[in-house]
């Protein structure tokens, strides 16, 4: 009989929505969050040269010496901030980095707060480790900027975690310094830790990153190289432990999950020292095609209500289309061969919305406009 907490486990929509689309011949791809670029040559060249020299056994759970020293280094010249290499557990990507964060502090019954609209998968996490989901709302009139004070009525005695995503994912809202600051203030003083997904960071516009590692050592970090650099096949991420759960974060990697790939490491190190400039021109395509799709959504009557700060994501309002935003992106994958996300799959507060994703090129965006303004001229 399939336990408890594995019905607990929701299918993750997008990916629903991408087997689905798969099975089209002429689909636009706006419903999964993927780089349409490849991670720089030198990356590449780094993997195949460590690949030839044997580099495929196992290495330490924690990772590879190297590629953690280039971790902290990367948090030294970006953010200002010393983090000792000891406190870095490479991981086979960034979710299991979640994984061992919150199994080494949640306990059956502990609540774990998120924001409303989050990742998907959030819950499910928190889920399967017998927590308690609770939740803050966030609103498009406020540019999906979570409030502390929402953060603090939701804090008990039973929270043991609180969940942020910045740049976050479905919003791409970014978190100002001064409200990461007392959020850390404001979570410290209930007894419980901040969890920070920094995935994103390194993709935002108009607006400075601020690591949560910049206010507390007392914070878990997650991030990795999927969004940043291309690399989402070769599933590797790290985690930042606080000094006092790095052993228990260790010994639960070796057990859940070995090591990472050892020549993947090595591919990581160089990915770490690519030319900032490389970053900077990704950075200014997304955010151009940013700028172009959320005039292509104002031009089919769905104004989102804000300016996405980072990541590559738009949530639109279809709350006036017929039907459901499930019926909408049913009717706009099997009507006009455009897949986007139905909001539902984020949360409570994204249930009249759709996330489309700005991660492919102008042409493909303005043939979505084309296909889905054919589409509303028809049904609306």
């Amino acid at each position: 009989m399939v336990s408890e907490r594995a019905r607990s486990v929701d299918s993750f929509i997008a990916m629903d929505v991408l087997e689905r689309a798969n099975e089209h011949d002429d689909v636009i791809h706006l419903e999964v969050g993927e780089p349409d670029f490849d991670p720089p040559e030198a990356v590449v060249d780094a993997a195949v040269d460590s690949l030839r020299s044997g580099n495929a056994k196992y290495t330490a759970a924690r990772g590879k010496p190297e590629l953690r020293e280039a971790i902290a280094e990367r948090y030294d010249r970006v953010y200002g901030v010393t983090v000792d290499p000891g406190r870095i557990v490479v991981t086979p990507g960034s979710s299991p980095g979640l994984l061992l964060a919150l199994a080494t502090l949640v306990d059956a019954g502990d609540d774990v707060v998120l924001t409303d609209p989050h990742y998907a998968c959030y819950p499910n996490f928190v889920r399967l480790l017998d927590g308690t989901v609770k939740t803050v709302p966030l609103r498009a009139a406020e540019g999906f900027e979570p409030r502390v004070s929402d953060f603090e009525r939701a804090l008990e005695r039973t929270t043991s975690a609180v969940l942020v995503n910045s740049p976050a994912n479905p919003t791409g809202a970014v978190l100002d310094g001064e409200t990461l600051a007392d959020l850390v203030t404001t979570v410290a003083d209930a007894d419980a830790t901040v969890v920070a997904d920094e995935i994103y960071h390194g993709l935002s516009y108009d607006t400075t990153e601020h690591t949560v590692l910049e206010y507390t050592d007392d914070a878990f970090v997650l991030d990795g190289f999927s969004k940043r650099y291309g690399m989402t096949g070769w599933r590797l991420g790290w985690v930042v432990a606080p000094p006092e759960y790095v052993d228990a974060v260790n010994r639960v990697a070796q057990n859940v999950l070995i090591s990472a790939p050892s020549f993947v490491q090595d591919a990581g190190v160089a990915a770490l020292d690519t030319d900032e400039q490389w970053l900077a021109a990704n950075r200014e395509t997304y955010r151009a095609r940013r700028d172009r799709l959320l005039d292509i959504v104002d031009s089919w009557g769905l104004d989102p209500g804000y300016t996405p700060e980072g990541a590559y994501y738009v949530l639109a309002d279809v709350s006036e289309l017929p039907g459901s935003a499930l019926d909408v992106a049913d009717l706009f994958l099997e009507d006009a061969g455009v897949a986007v996300t139905p909001g539902v799959d984020f949360g409570d507060e994204a249930a009249e919305y759709v996330r489309l994703s700005y991660a492919t090129d102008e042409s493909a965006l303005d043939e979505a406009a084309r296909r889905v303004a054919h589409l509303l001229d028809r049904v609306t």
